[in-house]
C-alpha cells in the first residue's frame, strides 16, 4: 500500500531535521552513559508514536517546525558542550522533542497511507538512527574520539541554528 511501511522506515531519511536530531539522541545518550543510554533511545520513539497520533487526528500543538529547529540545536549543543543534566530533566527534553517529531510525522502521513505499517516503518527507522548515534558516540571514549563528537555535536547545533532562522525569518 502506498505510504505503508517502506514509506514510514524511509521517511525519517528524508529530512535532515529529522535525522539529525534522531541521530544526536543516540548519541547523547551514549555520552551520558547508563541509565539515559538505553533510556532516551527508547523515550523518543514512544513518545514520537504519541505525537503522531497527535497529528493524525490534527491535534493543535505549538508551532512543530519552531520544535524540531530547537531540537536540532539543543541536542547538538548539548553533545558540544558535553551537558549532563539529572537524568529526569533529559528524559522530558527527548520525550518533548519527540512529541514534535511525531506529530510532523503523523501530519505528513499520506492519505492513502496505511497508518500501522507507516508508524511501525519509521519507529523502526527511528531506533536504527538511534543505534547509529550510539555507535558513533562509542568514539567519546578517546581523547581524539571525544574532540570528533564535540566538533559533530557543534556542528549539529549550527545545522539547527540553521533550521531554527528558517523558521523564524
Amino acid at each position: 500500500m502506498a505510504g505503508g511501511f517502506v514509506s514510514g522506515l524511509l521517511h525519517p531519511l528524508s529530512g535532515m531535521d529529522h535525522l539529525l536530531a534522531m541521530v544526536s539522541v543516540g548519541l547523547w545518550g551514549a555520552i551520558l552513559g547508563r541509565p539515559l543510554l538505553v533510556a532516551l533511545p527508547v523515550i523518543f520513539p514512544a513518545m514520537m508514536a504519541g505525537g503522531a497520533i497527535l497529528g493524525m487526528v490534527g491535534a493543535p500543538v505549538p508551532p512543530v517546525e519552531l520544535g524540531i529547529a530547537l531540537s536540532v540545536l539543543m541536542l547538538g549543543m548539548a553533545i558540544a558542550f558535553g551537558l549532563r543534566p539529572p537524568v529526569w530533566l533529559a528524559c522530558v527534553m527527548v520525550g518533548v522533542f519527540a512529541l514534535f517529531h511525531g506529530y510532523a510525522h503523523g501530519r505528513e502521513l499520506p492519505s492513502a497511507a496505511d497508518p500501522i505499517g507507516y508508524s511501525a516503518g519509521f519507529v523502526l527507522s527511528t531506533g536504527l538512527l538511534h543505534i547509529a548515534g550510539i555507535a558513533v558516540g562509542t568514539l567519546n571514549d578517546t581523547r581524539r574520539g571525544a574532540l570528533f563528537v564535540k566538533g559533530l555535536g557543534a556542528g549539529i547545533g549550527v545545522t539547527g541554528l540553521y533550521f531554527l532562522a528558517r523558521v523564524l525569518l
